[in-house]
């Protein structure tokens, strides 16, 4: 295994990392090792992707819902966890053919991108109270897209290279002069199914029929003040995963495994948007913590599984 096989795999949003998912599954034998290793990196590598992929707020420096029919948002962003990469290169951590053996990582920090674009349409402008109204409902939309890819001893291929996810907004508050908008979102994204198969050092290592897939709900509150705006929340995200993996080792192969993980994080953030006519300009930063860590034969000492970890996001926004 090497470090350019481990940043293909994040490279296409955690797809490959939650397949290897049961500290447990590959069976005794000359491919136990490079199996188990393969299981407890992408173990490891499963979170920080997750939390790429849901980011913060799920429509960028926006609070309340848009205001009805005839309004919409259209957005781009890119994601970026503080990740930890395990350096696998390191002779301590070279798979033996004696069975599974106990590795201590080294880790070195390196960000964990996710690029996504975003929309939103207005369905409802909600019912009338005061200055402000209440129950506003907006559909909201993503897509992610995943090419095929064969390079470096490589191969991604997914099913189809656009997915896309959807969710709703729900307004508390419509944001008004004098109120704030106050929202619950629920957003559902999912990657394409994938097929991938890695090369390197004479061992092969294959995922196939990889399905995963992504809930976040926040509640959010944003105010504009005329040049800039700010908007905060809090939610959780929920990684669900599932595939058949399969190593091969000095010729031979280990059985096909069927393996999955599902892990749920809590999520809070802050934006900060510079305001022109339509258009948006939003920084965001935000942190994922909690989650139970699953079992692993091999250890990362200097950074666990399920330790908080901050997030930034940067996009543009168009909006009627």
């Amino acid at each position: 295994m090497n470090r350019k096989l481990v940043l293909a795999v994040a490279l296409v949003g955690g797809g490959w990392s939650t397949a290897f998912a049961q500290a447990n599954s590959c069976a005794v034998g000359v491919t136990q090792d490079a199996c188990q290793k393969a299981v407890d990196l992408y173990q490891y590598l499963a979170p920080q992707l997750g939390s790429a992929i849901t980011g913060g707020n799920a429509t960028l420096g926006q609070g309340g819902a848009l205001g009805g029919l005839g309004h919409f948002s259209v957005g781009l962003r890119v994601n970026a966890v503080k990740g930890s990469l395990p350096q696998i290169d390191d002779l301590s951590a070279r798979p033996v053919i004696t069975g599974a053996r106990p590795t201590a990582y080294r880790i070195k920090d390196a960000p964990v991108p996710m690029p996504t674009i975003d929309g939103a349409l207005g369905i409802f402008r909600g019912f009338p109270l005061g200055v402000t109204n209440v129950g506003g409902v907006d559909l909201l939309l993503s897509a992610s897209y995943i090419p095929k890819v064969n390079e470096d001893d490589v191969a991604i291929d997914p099913d189809n290279p656009v997915k896309l996810g959807y969710g709703a907004r729900i307004s508390v508050l419509q944001e008004s002069i004098v109120s704030p908008g106050v929202s619950v979102t629920y957003l559902k994204r999912d990657l394409p199914v994938l097929t991938l198969t890695g090369e390197s050092l004479g061992s092969t290592l294959r995922v196939n029929d990889l399905d995963e897939k992504t809930t976040a709900w926040r509640l959010v509150a944003s105010k504009s003040f005329i040049l800039f705006g700010l908007a905060a929340g809090y939610g959780q995200d929920k990684y669900e995963s599932s595939a058949i993996a399969s190593a091969t080792t000095g010729g031979l192969a280990s059985p096909d495994v069927s393996v999955s993980q599902t892990m749920t994080r809590s999520n809070m953030f802050a934006d900060l948007s510079f305001n022109f006519p339509i258009l948006k300009i939003v920084a965001e930063i935000g942190q994922v913590s909690g989650g139970t860590a699953p079992s692993t034969v091999n250890t990362f000492p200097s950074k666990g599984i399920v330790d908080s970890r901050l997030y930034g996001s940067a996009g543009i926004r168009l909006s009627w």
